[in-house]
């Protein structure tokens, strides 16, 4: 399913702070946040089976970051979203990578997907649904899960109740997550680590909720909240840590070889 939270000129000193959850199948392999040349410099994890990535940062500052969308019926994909993110990640701008991401649309076919490209100038939040679209974010705290962002949310037909109490979870993160007077980058962080890995706001997933392994699998069991990130882009520079599990019982550690 996925979860990611992004507080975007927030903060004086950091302009870009950012919790994710990634949900998915337990048995798709995938390699840890490492320092990756791909085309720029790169802070990134990678998927094993299609060698694309779902979150990162490069040498410029510039983040972006991917969920899945459900759609009642999705187009035919002939390239993974992962390589999509790993292309975006090698411009400097996130005006620049949002281009290329549409002009990418037009040349292959992706499955359904939000996509968040920001910078310290610019946050975009670009929808595909075999149809693309995309939006400025406005300063502030945003949350993108599959049904879509900030209160926005298109509920499939086949799966009403899995993608509303989604919409739900996004609302009540979004709501505890707003800055508190005086919150620093850093508290606010360590205050998203907690959220995302409590279970009352439900974005940390333990097995695939039963009206959506019905009809799609994997098993439920098979299925889950596979890793959590903490970035932070800003004057100070830039920090990643990275959980290796569902965070609600894996330790964040910080990636080593940081930009």
């Amino acid at each position: 399913m996925c979860t990611l939270v992004l507080a975007w000129q927030v903060f004086a000193d950091t302009p870009l702070a950012v919790a994710a959850n990634r949900d998915e199948a337990l048995g798709r392999p995938s390699e840890p946040p490492a320092r990756r040349e791909w085309g720029t410099s790169v802070i990134a994890p990678r998927d094993a089976e299609a060698g694309g990535t779902w979150i990162g940062y490069n040498e410029h500052g510039l983040f972006v970051g991917i969920t899945n969308r459900w759609l009642i019926d999705p187009p035919t994909s002939e390239r993974s979203r992962g390589q999509l993110v790993r292309d975006a990640l090698g411009h400097e701008t996130a005006e620049a990578a949002t281009r290329a991401v549409e002009r990418a649309l037009e040349r292959d076919s992706y499955d359904g997907f939000n996509l968040v490209v920001a910078d310290e100038n610019a946050a975009l939040y670009v929808e595909w649904d075999g149809q693309v679209s995309v939006r400025q974010f406005q300063p502030g705290v945003h949350v993108v899960v599959n049904v879509g962002a900030d209160g926005a949310y298109t509920i499939p037909e086949h799966r009403p109740t899995v993608a509303e109490r989604q919409g739900q979870n996004a609302d009540a993160v979004r709501t505890a997550l707003q800055p508190a007077p005086g919150e620093t980058a850093g508290e606010w962080i360590d205050r998203a680590a907690t959220v995302v890995a409590d279970h009352d706001y439900g974005v940390c997933v333990h097995g695939l909720p039963a009206d959506v392994a019905a009809t799609e699998g994997p098993a439920d069991h098979d299925f889950g909240t596979r890793s959590s990130s903490l970035i932070t882009i800003g004057a100070q520079g830039m920090t990643y840590r990275f959980a290796a599990g569902p965070p609600c019982s894996n330790e964040y550690r910080a990636v080593e070889g940081q930009l």
